[in-house]
């Protein structure tokens, strides 16, 4: 029997290549508002981040989101708490 295929994709705060489910997709639309997304499919312009919250944190404190969307530290805060948010409800056992 045919293996899977693993989609494979780079975290942009921590430059590694993980598994697309280890990963939260954060993304730019057309109107220029970002927003963290929990299903992958949000129409727009993709980048992933790991769901490790060690390296979202650190990436806060440097800035990295906004370097990389070429935004402000205001508009990004309520991005790096959603990702935050959906790094906990993960580790809720079910």
């Amino acid at each position: 029997m045919k293996k899977k295929k693993i989609p494979m994709r780079k975290c942009i705060l921590s430059n590694e290549m993980k598994p697309k489910n280890d990963m939260i997709r954060v993304v730019k639309n057309k109107e220029g508002e970002i927003n963290a997304d929990a299903t992958g499919k949000a129409p727009g312009r993709g980048a992933y981040v790991s769901k490790d919250l060690e390296i979202v944190e650190n990436a806060q404190q440097k800035g990295k989101l906004e370097r990389y969307f070429e935004s402000d530290k205001e508009t990004l805060e309520p991005v790096y708490k959603e990702i935050i948010r959906l790094i906990y409800r993960e580790r809720i056992p079910k």
